[in-house]
């Protein structure tokens, strides 16, 4: 199942289908010893692109899912597919309306172990995926814990995704979702541009997501992978395990 696997993810790239990435910047990549290839974008994104990204992708042996964010962009082939809900999403349309969209038209057919929902929250106002999914701010770090607590405890989701989109977030912030998680895997995405940065956020989220370096400076964005891997858990950040929590399945 997807949500097995993941959790062995400590590193993931992120590749947008309507970005350019040569066939060589692409080959380092694939074989850098990152855990997985996330496929996704937020505009742009058609199924030819998306088809011919993972076709790439396929030249390797490296495990590649899709994060969903068009229903008409489905692609059949991946080793999983990411479905995102945004938690902090002032439209219900991003936090159940699409899916139940995408459910009613492809439930029959949907391979349900190879799926993961990823629950969201998005913190970078500036960002295309803060503007598109109409997302609330501000948040303090109050709101993130709640967030967090939210995800796992009332939703079960196997998934935080604190998402800065292209901009270095607040560790303080992303210590906040940790505070709410005991077995919800924490997932960091944005800004990742330096080994410490890297090593920063390594620290906190159980997975670090690296995207945007890839298309600005593929040698940095390989050294990711060494510096994300070689960097444990801080072990002094508090969390809701052990007081009571449970770990997510």
């Amino acid at each position: 199942m997807l949500k097995e696997r993941a959790k062995s993810w400590r590193h993931v790239f992120k590749l947008d289908p309507n970005r350019v990435l040569s066939d060589r910047a692409l080959e380092r990549i694939c074989q850098s010893d990152t855990d997985a290839i996330i496929i996704g974008g937020t505009d742009g994104i058609t199924f030819d692109n998306t088809w011919e990204l993972l076709t790439r992708v396929r030249r390797y042996p490296v495990e590649c899912v899709q994060e969903i964010s068009k229903k008409s962009a489905v692609v059949p082939g991946f080793d999983g597919y990411l479905i995102p809900t945004v938690l902090n999403s002032g439209s219900t349309h991003w936090i159940v309306g699409a899916h139940h969209e995408a459910v009613k038209i492809y439930g029959s057919m949907i391979p349900w172990e190879d799926v993961m929902v990823l629950g969201y929250v998005v913190l970078n106002p500036e960002s295309k995926v803060a503007r598109v999914t109409k997302s609330r701010f501000p948040l303090d770090k109050d709101d993130v814990t709640a967030y967090a607590r939210m995800a796992e405890y009332l939703f079960g989701l196997p998934v935080l995704y604190v998402e800065y989109s292209g901009t270095f977030g607040d560790p303080d912030i992303v210590r906040a979702a940790r505070k709410g998680l005991a077995g919800t895997r924490l997932f960091y995405g944005g800004g990742i541009h330096s080994e410490e940065s890297a090593r920063t956020m390594a620290k906190i989220a159980d997975t670090v997501v690296v995207g945007n370096l890839v298309y600005y400076n593929v040698d940095a964005a390989v050294q990711t992978v060494k510096w994300v891997k070689e960097t444990d858990l801080d072990v002094d950040v508090k969390s809701d395990k052990g007081k009571g929590g449970h770990r997510a399945s």
